[in-house]
């Protein structure tokens, strides 16, 4: 694909602007040229405070629940109305909202996205409506899943100190029910600020045309004070240090490894090591870890390494999470299963990865790259990350170049830092396991 040249405004109120035109965009697979908008805000689950976990989340469903000029639903209607798709979604250090429309209705999802930035509906009942709706959220995909929020929620606590970075970002019900009205406003208030946001533009779109849209929709959203981002570094953990959960679904114990990251905006190109090192260990049968714990000794029936709690490398910024999880059986036990994955850690350490397994690897990645931003959707959402992040949305466009780059010595420096001494074990035991678990 051809990389769109990218434009910028940032308005007086402080709002970031990012402008990826493509006007080829939807053609390509016969359908009507498309559009994507979004709006990045820079908060995220470690910007809650004590005693409202979950908080960002709730808000995110909050911002669905009408504004200033629409009532209830809404949003919903206006934008599927014209064909388009539209969600929104909660990550550690951002929260986005998105929609990708036929480019005919760009200046619906320009004043949808204004209107709740400038004043969403924030009311009793809308509060109390939606924390039942993510309670049952909650209940459905972590409290009655097996596995559930294994490990992006139960492994934070065992590696990180911190409340910022080891709360449960999805929320306890006390502090979801004790949320009220004015903590939504205070939230909004300190948060929601233009000033706070990154709106990115991306597919069929006029960019002299689209920018007198965007003066013309949030133009007039009241600037307020954006308080500095406070810095959630704290120290790497001093040894190894172990947690041990009962889940009352798992039918098989697993077992979680969490290691620090290098910083993947102050040092990306060890970080995408870390990425690479991480698909040696487990993408495809061909990997370290498929090919030994699954296929050789039969000590795992599932194994996956990878770089961001969240699921996707480059979605966080420091501190950042690298996690090798595995579903083994009662009888292998969890001491086996770490001391086969630390040997394979230490062969890498020791001589690297091998030219095709790396050449195999930084390809895939690219591919894999390319093929998700020829959709207008992935590529405005990560341009919009990219902005927010590390300041640069071109950086999506480099990746495969940069990835491409790693060598094999980087692997190898990447695989020596995660030390057996200074990361996290979490043992997931099923409930009425045979060798003491809870009845």
């Amino acid at each position: 694909m051809v990389e769109p040249q990218l434009h910028r405004v940032t308005l007086p109120n402080g709002l970031r602007v990012v402008l990826a035109p493509d006007s080829a965009a939807g053609q390509a697979s016969g359908q009507a040229p498309v559009v994507g908008v979004s709006v990045h805000y820079d908060v995220g689950f470690r910007s809650e405070p004590e005693g409202r976990t979950g908080f960002a989340h709730l808000f995110e469903h909050l911002m669905f629940q009408g504004s200033e000029s629409l009532e209830k639903l809404a949003h919903f209607r206006h934008v599927q109305g014209s064909g388009g798709t539209f969600n929104g979604s909660t990550h550690q250090d951002y929260t986005d909202y998105y929609q990708v429309l036929p480019s005919a209705a760009l200046e619906r999802a320009l004043f949808l996205e204004a209107d709740r930035m400038r004043a969403p509906k924030i009311t009793e009942e809308n509060l109390r409506n939606q924390v039942d709706v993510v309670k049952e959220e909650i209940r459905l995909n972590v409290l009655n899943r097996p596995y559930g929020g294994f490990p992006w929620i139960l492994l934070p606590p065992v590696l990180y100190s911190t409340f910022a970075n080891a709360h449960n970002g999805y929320g306890d019900f006390t502090d979801l029910e004790q949320a009220t009205v004015d903590d939504c406003a205070a939230f909004f208030d300190t948060y929601y600020a233009p000033g706070n946001a990154v709106l990115t533009v991306a597919g069929d779109i006029d960019v002299e045309r689209t920018t007198e849209l965007v003066h013309k929709h949030f133009g007039d959203v009241p600037a307020r004070e954006v308080a500095p981002r406070p810095s959630f570094g704290e120290p790497f953990p001093a040894g190894e240090v172990r947690g041990k959960q009962v889940d009352a679904h798992a039918p098989l114990p697993a077992v979680a490894l969490g290691y620090r990251l290098p910083d993947p905006v102050g040092e990306l190109d060890a970080y995408l090591a870390d990425v690479v090192l991480a698909a040696i260990l487990s993408d495809g049968d061909a990997s370290r870890l498929q090919q030994r714990l699954l296929h050789q000794d039969s000590l795992v029936v599932d194994v996956h390494a990878g770089c961001g709690l969240m699921g996707a490398p480059l979605d966080a910024r420091d501190p950042d999470t690298f996690t090798i999880t595995a579903i083994h059986t009662p009888e292998v036990g969890l001491d086996r299963v770490v001391g086969a994955i630390d040997e394979e850690l230490e062969k890498l350490a020791a001589d690297g990865p091998s030219a095709d397994e790396l050449s195999r690897v930084t390809a895939r990645w690219a591919a894999s790259l390319y093929r998700e931003h020829d959709r207008v959707i992935s590529r405005t959402l990560d341009l919009g990350s990219a902005e927010l992040l590390h300041g640069r949305a071109e950086l999506i466009s480099e990746l495969p170049k940069r990835i491409g780059e790693v060598s094999a010595e980087d692997v190898a420096a990447a695989a020596k830092a995660l030390r057996s001494d200074a990361r996290a074990v979490l043992e997931i035991e099923p409930a009425g396991d045979e060798n003491g678990g809870a009845a």
